[in-house]
């Protein structure tokens, strides 16, 4: 039995995931590359790749590979989507920035379930602004306290709401994508949620990267 380390995702460059991706794609080159594909071959995670490009195929598109189109995407699929962007941006994204690799759709598919671009807007206003408790965020199961109210995970709905209230600025610096080009926003517990804090409105806020990484587990 041989003894070694999992792999370090904070040394893990871009360009590693990169040409990872592309050696699983030519060892089979038969095969549609796809994530299933990719998690039972490739060195590192499907998560770790899609939190660096965005998305997968934003990853797929970076690594020069096909990207499988996908038909008959859903509602949930289409505001994951654009609140991601939204979220990204700091401000309403606008037409022309649904471009790859970016982004994972055209317009086209918005345009055809809403009508129109602008309706498909008011549609994901009146979704994120709604009360539903499930939200199209990353999916988690938290096993460290089950007498939590809360799930460590933070979906779209309540990560919209903390970045309304906080007026899309870095609650430290004052930072906003829409003003600083290159802004990256994260959502942190304000009482670590590794100490009792819950995912609710009261104990989230916006931080940059930077000021989030800087802030650590205090």
């Amino acid at each position: 039995m041989k003894f070694e380390l999992s792999h370090d995702r904070r040394s893990i460059t871009n360009q590693d995931l990169i040409v990872d991706m592309r050696r699983v794609a030519n060892a089979h080159a038969n095969s549609q590359f796809t994530q299933a594909l990719y998690r039972q071959h490739g060195k590192y995670g499907c998560t770790t790749t899609i939190k660096r490009f965005g998305t997968w195929n934003a990853a797929v598109e970076a690594a020069g590979l096909r990207v499988i189109r996908k038909k008959n995407i859903s509602e949930q699929e289409l505001f994951t989507a654009l609140g991601e962007l939204w979220i990204r941006l700091g401000r309403q994204p606008k037409y022309a920035e649904l471009t790859k690799p970016y982004f994972p759709y055209s317009a086209k598919p918005y345009e055809q379930r809403f009508g129109s671009w602008r309706k498909a807007l008011e549609a994901f206003i009146v979704y994120a602004n709604s009360e539903g408790r499930e939200g199209p965020g990353i999916a988690g199961k938290d096993s460290e306290l089950k007498s939590r109210r809360t799930s460590r995970s933070i979906n779209l709905r309540l990560r919209w709401k903390v970045l309304q209230r906080d007026n899309c600025r870095c609650c430290s610096c004052g930072a906003s994508p829409a003003l600083n080009p290159g802004t990256e926003f994260e959502f942190d517990h304000i009482i670590p949620w590794s100490k009792g804090g819950e995912t609710q409105l009261d104990n989230l806020q916006t931080l940059c990267r930077a000021c989030n990484q800087g802030k650590s587990n205090q």
